[in-house]
């Protein structure tokens, strides 16, 4: 029986992330802050490390900088773990002038490299989605049922269908049928794998097992596919046998604003569907030797809170707070993402407003990227769920207000609904506060 040494894993570094803009105007998708103090990379890498996997690499194209960054603080000391993470990045070469053109491609380009691994089994994976799997499971399973190919696969709802793409599994858990993301209920009739009314379908995961000489003859004899799920997969039917590997864990894909913002606020209640404390299992990020928060006179009310913040005189509900981050006294925030700051420097520069939260802002339904900039009696409110918007230093994505990296937001902003209308305590911090300020007096009808 192989083992977990003759597996190679490759992540996908991530494309464009428009989805998640503006939150990868700066950054690749993989490189998002999530729960305070890590990135999405540190999920599959963390898997990796956690079930033996130690030879690593990362494919990366748009916006690397910080992840490149991240993952030589995370990952490139001996120290780490056993092993390494490499970067692949994509180049231009005498023989072909193209970048990436999808995550087939983006191996095919890189085959060189994963050959001079020498092993037995390329694992692929996204860098972009939350999850804590065992990959030596489905290493077993992909071993004992003599696959060519697995491909992890999920429970998937018949609304959810046409988000992934979905498969045929027989009893032998051999994929007979795959179509990417079908919207045709009569081919979606002809892919129920379970009997399970709630979820009838099985859904690729974006995570798949191949035998080394079977990925490279995939993509040299077909250099046209240029994606796993959309080309290559369906391709390998005719000729190889391809596995679906069931797991039944919690998995989510941080497609968009609204999942990236729903799942990380999902962390702050006590029943969250994923947790980060795990003995056996951690994840992984890069070490930031930080003291510990300074809370002053606050009321919190489910709140992850992360290293090096000092916070004075807040009421903070539902809320993310990452490293380093700074709130004045008198602020309330609630169902926000604040993902702090990359240093302690409070000077203004060439700003008005430091870097942190001014004293009596009011934040509701917002993700503040890092080093934001919030002025005195900032007044920002979600927006009706559908609503997009681009206003130069801060975005409405699904309603849901984003102040990007390094924005300032001046002292006495609202950004509100057109039709929003002051609580009895919001007009009273209005009154008590902002009375003399133009901007205010000529936005709000006291």
């Amino acid at each position: 029986m192989p083992n977990m040494n003759d597996v190679f894993a490759v992540i996908m570094g991530g494309g464009r992330g428009t989805r998640l803009h503006p939150l990868t105007q700066v950054r690749s998708k993989p490189a998002v802050p999530i729960a305070g103090k890590y990135r999405l990379i540190d999920i599959p890498v963390s898997n990796c490390i956690n079930s033996g996997i130690y030879n690593i690499a990362v494919l990366t194209q748009f916006n690397s900088a910080s992840l490149h960054r991240h993952i030589s603080a995370a990952y490139g000391s001996v120290n780490s773990f056993r092993g390494s993470v490499q970067i692949l990045a994509a180049a231009q070469t005498p023989d072909c002038a193209d970048w990436y053109q999808g995550t087939a491609d983006a191996v095919r380009k890189q085959l060189i490299e994963i050959q001079s691994a020498g092993a037995d089994y390329v694992l692929i994976l996204a860098g972009d989605h939350l999850y804590r799997m065992d990959y030596e499971a489905m290493a077993k399973f992909h071993w004992e049922s003599g696959a060519d190919v697995t491909v992890a696969v999920q429970p998937v709802r018949r609304e959810d269908a046409a988000r992934f793409g979905i498969l045929k599994c027989e009893s032998n858990c051999r994929i007979s049928k795959f179509v990417e993301k079908p919207t045709d209920p009569n081919v979606q009739d002809e892919l129920v794998s379970r009997r399970d009314p709630e979820t009838p379908f099985l859904g690729s995961m974006g995570i798949y097992m191949f035998n080394t000489q079977t990925l490279i003859d995939l993509l040299t004899q077909h250099p046209d596919h240029d994606d796993f799920g959309s080309d290559v997969i369906p391709e390998a039917l005719k000729s190889h046998g391809v596995y679906g590997y069931a797991f039944e864990g919690y998995w989510q894909d941080i497609g968009t604003i609204r999942s990236f913002y729903e799942t990380n606020l999902a962390f702050t209640v006590p029943d969250s569907s994923f947790s980060f404390y795990s003995q056996k299992s951690p994840i992984y990020t890069a070490p930031l030797y930080l003291p510990s928060s300074v809370v002053e006179d606050c009321d919190l009310k489910d709140v992850i809170l992360a290293e090096g913040c000092k916070i004075r005189d807040a009421k903070i509900e539902h809320s993310v707070i990452g490293v380093r981050s700074q709130i004045s006294g008198g602020v309330t925030l609630k169902d926000c993402i604040v993902m702090g700051a990359d240093s302690y420097s409070t000077e203004k520069n060439h700003s008005t407003v430091p870097v942190g939260i001014g004293a009596y802002s009011s934040i509701e339904g917002a993700i503040l990227d890092k080093n934001a900039r919030i002025g005195e009696c900032v007044l920002i409110r979600p927006f009706p769920r559908g609503v997009d918007m681009d206003c130069g230093n801060w975005f409405v994505r699904d309603g849901i207000v984003i102040i990007p990296k390094d924005a300032e937001i001046p002292d006495y902003t609202l950004i509100v609904p057109e039709a929003f209308s002051f609580n009895e305590t919001e007009l009273q911090s209005a009154r008590n506060f902002c009375f003399d300020i133009v901007p205010f007096r000529e936005a709000v009808s006291f």
